[in-house]
């Protein structure tokens, strides 16, 4: 179960408490709520106080990003609060390439004549592209945002392989190195990604998956990941040395997706060893100690304790410390998405690159701002009842109310702030 973080009366972060020291303390008029997301009070007669240090852990992925605080306790370390970040990465590619494509389509019109721009730009040093840039900005805004909520005395990041081998050995080289208790866990971590933790010829799930060369190398087939998936084991002894066209010559659909995914890009990798150092360098600015571990060891420490898969299980098995970390039963991460806080542009484009609506309304109107989670008590009418939501505010008293189930407007006066808009989604 999540623990629930305190401040004092002066805003400093105290040790977390158990939900049920957190509503004894609301109950009894001590405490107050101050954050709903995540659940944070405020103590009205306490300044300071002895707080035991917690370690933030992360495991940065392209698509979502690991979140873990744990804390040594008696019996070792546990875990007291998980998330996993999602981040909008894809929708902010997709908003550049839709720009692009507008703005290339306007200068090649026949109209006067409009210089290229793309060759009298600079970028600075160290310049990451802006669906880039979010995971690092998302990573180091919630960092920054736990460090004012919990007492973390270190951070422990899964970004960079350190040679252990070599720590143990120094006379290793060569070949020896893919002899170690982590030999291939990083190749097999990517192919259980890759193919979704199921049998690539039969789709079997949550059964011992082997490594399969589709072109076997009795045939000349290489090492390479691009030759690699996986499978269980009664289809690869069928498959044995056949070749895949052979053994899948029934199965046209399950060969030819087999074919396509085998050249699928690498563009997750590959955000994930761009971001990596830019992670990094962005979490040493709170000042904390920090270190730095292999995906390897993540992987290993997880399957050594028979924990699940899962990002926020990863992150907590992040470091040296997750080698023995205790899950709270029954435990269960918060999901955080990336949202964004509004958008640039001023006015929607028409197929053709020109203006379709109005000029951009306020975002901001009676209080309220767009995003902001808010409580509806509607007394009368069709949607008459209580809901919980997300609100688009509009120049007239009528508001755009969003709930897991059904869209409506609803006037300000039935309305009540839960959390303000803050770029992410609970």
């Amino acid at each position: 179960m999540q623990r629930v973080f305190v401040l004092d009366n002066n805003k400093q972060p105290l040790s977390p408490c158990s939900p049920a020291r957190a509503r004894m303390l609301l109950r009894g008029g001590k405490a107050a709520v101050i954050r709903r997301y995540p659940f944070t009070i405020i103590l009205k007669d306490r300044t300071g106080g002895s707080t035991q240090p917690v370690e933030l852990k992360l495991d940065p992925g392209s698509k979502t990003t690991g979140v873990a605080l744990v804390q040594q306790k008696d019996n070792g370390a546990a875990v007291i609060f998980a998330a996993e970040l999602q981040h909008r990465g894809a929708s902010i590619k997709k908003a550049l390439s839709t720009r692009r494509a507008l703005r290339r389509s306007r200068r090649s019109r026949k109209t006067r004549y409009r210089a290229p721009r793309f060759n009298n730009r600079t970028r600075s040093k160290g310049w990451l592209p802006p669906s880039l840039q979010s995971r690092v900005d998302n990573v180091h805004s919630w960092a920054k945002r736990l460090q004012r909520l919990c007492p973390i005395a270190n951070i422990a990041v899964e970004t960079v392989r350190f040679d252990t081998q070599k720590v143990d050995n120094p006379e290793i080289r060569g070949v020896e190195y893919q002899q170690g208790t982590l030999a291939g866990y990083e190749l097999r971590e990517y192919l259980l990604e890759k193919w979704q933790r199921r049998c690539a010829y039969c789709g079997a799930e949550n059964v011992p998956l082997e490594v399969e060369h589709v072109v076997p190398r009795s045939r000349g087939g290489s090492d390479r990941a691009s030759n690699l998936t996986l499978s269980c084991r009664p289809c690869n002894e069928k498959k044995g040395s056949r070749a895949v066209q052979e053994f899948l010559a029934d199965r046209p659909e399950v060969l030819r997706k087999i074919l396509v995914g085998l050249k699928r890009p690498l563009k997750d990798a590959a955000a994930v060893n761009a971001t990596r150092y830019a992670i990094g360098k962005a979490l040493k600015t709170l000042e904390l100690p920090i270190s730095f571990w292999s995906g390897g060891r993540t992987k290993f420490n997880r399957t050594g304790q028979r924990y699940p898969k899962a990002h926020w299980i990863d992150a907590a098995c992040v470091g040296e410390s997750g080698a023995s970390v205790r899950l709270q039963p029954g435990q269960v991460a918060l999901s955080i998405k990336a949202t964004g806080r509004g958008s640039r542009q001023m006015c929607r484009m028409d197929k053709y690159g020109f203006p379709r609506t109005g000029a951009k309304k306020v975002s901001s109107e009676s209080g309220f701002c767009t995003g902001d989670i808010v409580a509806a008590r509607v007394p009368k009418g069709k949607f008459a009842g209580r809901h919980t939501g997300r609100i688009a505010v509009r120049g007239r008293p009528s508001y755009r109310l969003t709930t897991q189930d059904q869209i409506f407007d609803v006037h300000p006066k039935y309305l009540t702030a839960i959390h303000r808009a803050d770029g992410y989604a609970y």
